[in-house]
């Protein structure tokens, strides 16, 4: 099994991660890798373990749950739940929880957002391990109708355990009249009330004597703050600042509004039932999250691999833990290589911060006109002369979980070498798995 190493932990505990990509990162992953065939992805075994003390850190004791569709592998989940401070897994459809929950590494599993998948449901109701281990997210009457529907013919020894999603967007007002919405569009539940009657629905449904529902928990995932960038480069140094300044405001605003109303959501959701758990934030969020006093757990992933779009916060900086290799095949002019794929497009708003970037060898950039591609991807730059037919080139992603859908493993190295007995950890990809 992975293990972390605990030194580099300590190291991020201790808040002395290093700054930028480091051209040295991917200089010894090249070397290493020089014989093994393209397309590939490296996990940095030391830069992980100071990225997961590093968000441990900024957790100040309060425990993560770790989003498992940032990390799309079951040995690296393990690896990182072996740490104190983390507990259970956040993750995003219900079939890969319940494949999840058939390891008994994985006893805590909270699907982030709705399921509309029957069989699933009916497979978890239907196994009373399963059904111990996995809680569904709800956020509304309608979702419960078709959960009791695709359950009528279901025997259950027990009631499937469920959690409310909070809205935790932010829609400033002027005097009084909202003005906006800032995040992204989830739950239709934003109050006190809203919950409360969805917390009832769920307690009066009942099949026979037997309740068919029981809500254990609450999640609020403040995305336009821990999901945002508040320090961008885009290279206008009086732009970036001025966007800089405007964002931490929104934020510093939408952060007070969301606490004190997530306060007042749980409060009352207590005066009805009993949470387990009340879930909050994200890797760009953590100490702004675990400073709310009605969360009882946080969420984070991306910050374990550190992708570039983690690379514009002013409250951390996360290390560069994953990249991957494409091979050069073709050289359609002077001072231009070209690669086979690399289009590795992160999902979200179309845009260049969606690419992947080159960062070894130093000194090559997409081109505008054609991007990332599908199939091949040229690139411009001082190093294409150096560069031989079947040369890796290196990038690294946007976003942290995309990337393990296009290889079957992640190579790992220490120091620039592979680890020993590990050699290299499958993806869910690699484990024949795919969700969405």
């Amino acid at each position: 099994m992975m293990k972390l190493s605990g030194p580099d932990v300590a190291r991020g505990l201790a808040g002395t991660l290093p700054a930028g990509a480091g051209a040295e990162t991917w200089r010894l992953a090249d070397a290493a890798c020089a014989r093994m065939p393209t397309p590939l992805a490296v996990l940095d075994l030391p830069a992980l373990s100071r990225n997961a003390g590093s968000l441990l850190s900024r957790a100040h004791g309060v425990p993560i749950r770790v989003a498992s569709k940032s990390i799309r592998s079951r040995e690296v989940l393990r690896a990182v739940l072996a740490q104190d401070g983390y507990s259970g897994i956040l993750a995003f459809t219900l079939p890969e929880a319940l494949w999840l929950a058939a390891d008994d590494a994985f006893t805590d599993i909270v699907v982030a957002y709705p399921t509309a998948d029957g069989p699933a449901l009916r497979a978890l109701a239907g196994d009373p391990l399963a059904a111990s281990r996995v809680t569904l997210m709800v956020d509304s009457a309608e979702q419960l109708d078709w959960m009791e529907a695709s359950l009528a013919d279901v025997r259950r020894a027990a009631p499937v355990r469920l959690s409310l999603d909070l809205d935790a967007s932010w829609r400033p007002s002027v005097a009084g009249r909202p003005v906006g919405h800032i995040g992204v569009r989830r739950s239709p539940v934003r109050s006190g009330a809203d919950a409360v009657r969805l917390a009832l629905d769920i307690a009066s449904r009942t099949q026979g004597t037997r309740r068919l529902f029981t809500l254990v928990g609450l999640m609020a995932y403040e995305a336009q703050i821990a999901g945002l960038q508040d320090t961008p480069h885009t290279g206008n140094r009086v732009a970036d600042l001025a966007k800089s300044q405007l964002l931490k405001q929104i934020q510093r605003s939408s952060m007070a509004e969301v606490a004190g109303r997530r306060g007042d959501v749980v409060a009352a959701l207590r005066n009805v039932t009993e949470l387990e758990f009340v879930n909050g934030g994200g890797t760009g969020s953590l100490e702004l999250t675990a400073a709310d006093g009605s969360v009882t757990e946080l969420a984070a992933g991306s910050g374990l691999f550190g992708p570039t779009l983690f690379d514009g916060y002013s409250r951390f900086t996360p290390e560069p833990a994953v990249g991957f290799a494409v091979p050069v095949v073709r050289r359609p002019a002077p001072g231009m290589v070209t690669v086979l794929g690399g289009g590795w497009i992160a999902s979200g708003p179309h845009g260049a911060d969606r690419s992947p970037v080159p960062v070894h060898p130093p000194g090559l950039s997409l081109l505008g006109a054609e991007g990332a591609g599908e199939v091949q991807t040229p690139l411009r730059g001082a190093a294409a002369a150096g560069l031989r037919i079947g040369d890796k080139v290196w990038f690294r992603h946007a976003k942290s979980g995309e990337v393990c859908e296009h290889v079957d493993a992640l190579e790992v190295l220490d120091g620039g070498h592979r680890v020993g007995t590990v050699g290299t950890v499958p993806t869910y990809r690699g484990e024949g798995k795919a969700f969405v």
